[in-house]
């Protein structure tokens, strides 16, 4: 298999405890997507007892949907990491700012 190597921004921490991506506050997808055109969602979390056992890794930002966010540019995220956890009940991406 061929793997493409980029530079992305991480994800620092998450306090989403209940993703399946969650490991004692990292995540450990390959990269997560955040958002859709107006609410800085965390779009790769998924709800799940259990937890993926690759935790060398850590997730980077693949793309982000929110084109108000200051750190969007061609919808991809230029902020040096992001933090993910809970605003107002939902899961975003703490890192979003207009």
């Amino acid at each position: 298999m061929e793997k493409v190597t980029i530079e992305m921004p991480l994800v620092s921490s998450c306090d989403v405890s209940r993703c399946g991506f969650n490991v004692n506050h990292t995540c450990h997808a390959k990269a997560i997507t955040v958002g859709d055109n107006f609410n800085p969602g965390c779009d790769t979390f998924f709800e799940t007892n259990e937890h993926n056992k690759e935790n060398k890794r850590i997730a980077g930002v693949g793309a982000c949907k929110v084109n108000t966010c200051k750190h969007n540019i061609d919808f991809e995220c230029t902020a040096e990491s992001i933090v993910v956890g809970f605003s107002k009940q939902k899961i975003n991406c703490l890192t979003f700012t207009t």
